[in-house]
């Protein structure tokens, strides 16, 4: 089979040896999947060749794994038996179509390369999910979300057509530049957070949007966490919709600030980061003049200039990434939004009764925390999870809303879904792939 994947992508671009970096993810220590390494990288240029790739896999039986930027924090991408992994890097096509306001990018496109390129077109991709290493395919295949989801929603809102290679080499294109489609199911909203599942993504077509003409990123600390998230409801209440609203907790943003070497602009408990973006610089500097009367008596810290506001997000974006050390999983629980402050108590209450700190940051206008259970708690590990869960869904919430479930949280899924939902999304998989070979273990 070595010798036919040669034939269509090139002897160069397949690999059996010197693969580790196509074996893992971002994962935690705790949750780390245990790769196979009997397997193959493949690298494809072209839809057509993804298609030739996939026909000899099918006729084979062979699973395959499809390989993004290897972000992923549930152990999505790792592969887990003998077989292929599908790299997209080579995958870079890039479109700009300004008087549609739509991008059509190759799954190899970097997050970062998107955004430069629709910068450089004075337009915008609004979702960033932090890590801007991370590919197109990926961002299509978890429905990835970030900091700027409030405002504008995450990828299942910009994807508006794809291109798709089935498990036996069939390639469906679906959408396009279109605003309004309503021909049929939605094939297309199937593969949105399919997690390579269902087939191989290699293109898309996003929504984009007029570049904004201005932005203040804005830092505001409080006494304690139940004052700042109380704050959260008032400001969106209140008429004003941030670019993002984040929450973060002073030990935590200080810690990610010294990882890099930067600074943070001010102490308190527990704090707020507004990124607000308007069109004209009149607009922002309005909404921040409602934030600072809705806030009177605050501290609110200001950064205008475009370097002080980069270092500010990529100090919140890098928090994981400055705990991950001593950081047994990243939990990415969501709840209602009015909710979130009753989250953050069960934690705090947690860690006191188990003797331990559990990092706590996130999303907060879209109520989506992110909590980390660290490695002195290794022999609580397990309750400390289930117990978190278990209050999440109490309030209304799920044990998921960014991440994904991945090979790490199979088992946890069965707290939120019931026999019947998990039956008919394994029924969906048995359609779109009978013998099982497209990242087989993953999510069900």
């Amino acid at each position: 089979m070595i010798g036919e994947l040669r034939n269509i992508v090139g002897s160069d671009f397949v690999l059996d040896s010197n693969i580790d970096g196509y074996l893992r993810d971002e994962s935690a220590k705790g949750v780390l999947t245990e790769p196979c390494r009997d397997v193959i990288v493949v690298k494809p240029a072209s839809t057509e060749e993804v298609s030739a790739v996939m026909k000899v896999a099918y006729a084979n039986r062979t699973p395959v794994y499809p390989r993004g930027g290897g972000t992923g924090l549930v152990g999505g991408a790792v592969p887990t038996k003998k077989g292929i992994v599908l790299s997209f890097e080579r995958m870079k096509g890039i479109e700009i179509d300004e008087e549609n306001l739509m991008c059509t990018a190759e799954a190899g496109v970097t997050l970062g390369e998107l955004l430069a390129e629709s910068e450089r077109h004075n337009l915008f991709f609004p979702p960033h999910p932090g890590d801007e290493g991370a590919q197109v395919g990926g961002l299509v295949a978890c429905n990835a979300g970030g900091s700027r989801a409030v405002k504008y929603g995450v990828m299942r809102n910009y994807v508006k057509g794809l291109e798709v290679v089935m498990t036996d080499g069939a390639v469906l294109r679906m959408g396009g530049k279109l605003l309004k489609d309503n021909t049929g199911y939605d094939l297309m909203d199937l593969f949105i957070g399919s997690e390579g599942t269902l087939g191989m993504i290699t293109k898309a077509t996003l929504k984009l949007y007029p570049r904004p003409g201005s932005s203040v990123t804005l830092v505001v600390p409080f006494d304690s966490e139940e004052e700042a998230i109380g704050t959260v409801s008032r400001i969106l209440r209140g008429g004003i919709m941030p670019l993002a609203l984040e929450y973060v907790e002073n030990d935590w943003i200080q810690a990610s600030a010294e990882h890099l070497g930067l600074r943070w602009p001010c102490d308190g408990k527990a704090q707020l980061m507004m990124i607000i973006a308007e069109s004209s610089e009149e607009a922002t500097y309005a909404e921040c003049e409602k934030v600072s009367e809705m806030l009177e008596g605050k501290d609110v810290i200001m950064a205008e200039r475009r370097q002080e506001q980069d270092d500010l997000l990529k100090v919140r974006s890098n928090i994981y990434e400055a705990l991950k050390e001593h950081a047994l999983d990243t939990l990415d629980v969501s709840v209602p939004p009015n909710s979130i402050g009753k989250l953050i108590e069960f934690v705090h209450f947690i860690e006191k009764e188990y003797g331990t700190r559990i990092p706590v940051y996130g999303h907060a206008a879209d109520g989506n925390l992110h909590l980390h259970v660290m490695d002195d708690a290794l022999e609580r590990f397990v309750d400390i999870k289930r117990r978190i869960y278990e209050r999440a869904l109490e309030l209304g919430g799920t044990i998921t809303a960014e991440h994904g479930i991945g090979k790490a949280r199979t088992k946890d899924m069965r707290m939120f879904l019931s026999p019947r939902e998990i039956e008919l999304m394994q029924e969906i998989k048995r359609v779109f792939d009978p013998y099982n070979i497209i990242n087989p273990g993953t999510m069900l």
